[in-house]
């Protein structure tokens, strides 16, 4: 049985003193968990180690993963194995890790109902224009790509940077919203209060 994790890492502040810093579970989610999704996890995954922990789902997962997100973040250099494209239902279980943050980078999955969430995570909108839907030539739907990919590593940027323990919920959930209105926000990330 999986219980809720804790993960802990130690390091050595300026004194030498040894502290210890919490972790995060983030579950970042699409409705067909094939492009964006599985792009922000990969990132995070790599660049927010021993801080984060990432995860994506879809309401309505596709069941694969877009080629070219694989090939995307195999071009910066992000690991793919083990992304697979899944439902959001594994997540609400009781055996599910409970999560510290949603996220959620697509439109309709922000306008979906979603499940009620153990442990009443902060949630928010990072929009995205959705790169799949791009029609046109090979060039163009790698460009589609590669710009939802420098997006997402931007708002992870963000978020990475963020003081996370200094932060009382309702102020994080504020500066959430506001990494999901930077550069390449949709419509609906942009008007979100």
């Amino acid at each position: 049985m999986l219980l809720r994790r804790l993960y802990q890492f130690s390091h050595e502040d300026k004194l030498g003193l040894s502290m210890t810093t919490p972790s995060y579970n983030v579950l970042f989610l699409c409705t067909g968990n094939s492009a964006r999704s599985i792009m922000a996890e990969a990132i995070l995954r790599s660049e927010g180690i021993g801080r984060f922990y990432a995860y994506s789902a879809g309401s309505q997962p596709k069941g694969k993963v877009h080629p070219y997100a694989i090939k995307t973040l195999e071009a910066f250099g992000y690991a793919t194995q083990g992304l697979y494209s899944k439902s959001w239902d594994a997540f609400t279980g009781v055996d599910a890790p409970e999560m510290d943050f949603i996220i959620t980078v697509c439109d309709n999955a922000a306008g979906e109902a979603c499940p009620v969430w153990i442990g009443h995570p902060t949630t928010t909108h990072w929009g995205i224009e959705d790169p799949a839907a791009c029609e046109g030539s090979e060039i163009d739907k790698q460009a589609a790509f590669n710009q939802a990919f420098h997006y997402l590593k931007n708002r992870i940027d963000l978020l990475l940077a963020t003081p996370l323990q200094r932060l009382d919920k309702l102020a994080l959930h504020h500066h959430l919203q506001e990494i999901g209105k930077s550069a390449g926000a949709s419509q609906k990330a942009r008007s979100e209060h």
